[in-house]
């Protein structure tokens, strides 16, 4: 490996560092944890020490976590290799804890609804809006489906727009999203 090439890499390694906790916790592997339920738990339980801690019962409280993904969020705290992936990241001086718990929960005005966003916003970027739509109950997925509730279009939407046309989505501009905020 050539000096810029190991510069780089040790560049990459630090920017690990200062990653969001979900985004470890998703990225450990835990059986049927995606994006959104690592989100989930790194806002509920702040940190890998409580969760580890968490009986299945109280991660089955938590909202949108089933009986099915508790067992699972249990049993991989419980196995000893899964106990030493963690205590190495933990030494490597990976984020153990949320910088936010639990914020104070907005209306649930989007509880069961599936957004999808395409195109150049005006007024906030996507990861803004996608934060806007899951705090107040939604999900956002990346692709347009029968089961998709809204798309979210904004300049240049692609193929998105037009597939969510197909299935007869309803489809919202930007300031139609906003209103609905």
């Amino acid at each position: 490996m050539g000096a810029k090439s190991a510069e780089n890499l040790l560049r990459e390694i630090d920017a690990c560092r200062s990653l969001e906790f979900w985004r470890l916790l998703f990225g450990i592997g835990i059986r049927h944890v995606g994006e959104r339920t690592a989100q989930i738990l790194a806002s509920h339980f702040g940190s890998v020490e409580r969760l580890e801690q968490a009986t299945s019962e109280e991660l089955e409280a938590v909202h949108e976590i089933g009986p099915k993904l508790a067992e699972s969020i249990h049993q991989f705290f419980r196995q000893p290799e899964n106990r030493a992936l963690i205590e190495r990241l933990r030494t490597s001086g990976l984020p153990m804890r949320a910088d936010i718990v639990e914020q104070p929960k907005a209306e649930q005005t989007f509880a069961g609804k599936t957004f999808v966003l395409t195109g150049t916003l005006d007024t906030m970027t996507r990861e803004e809006a996608a934060a806007l739509v899951t705090q107040r109950g939604g999900r956002v997925s990346s692709a347009v489906s029968k089961k998709t509730s809204f798309v979210v279009a904004g300049r240049d939407p692609g193929s998105k727009l037009e597939k969510a046309r197909d299935l007869g989505v309803s489809i919202l501009d930007e300031q139609e999203f906003r209103r609905m905020l």
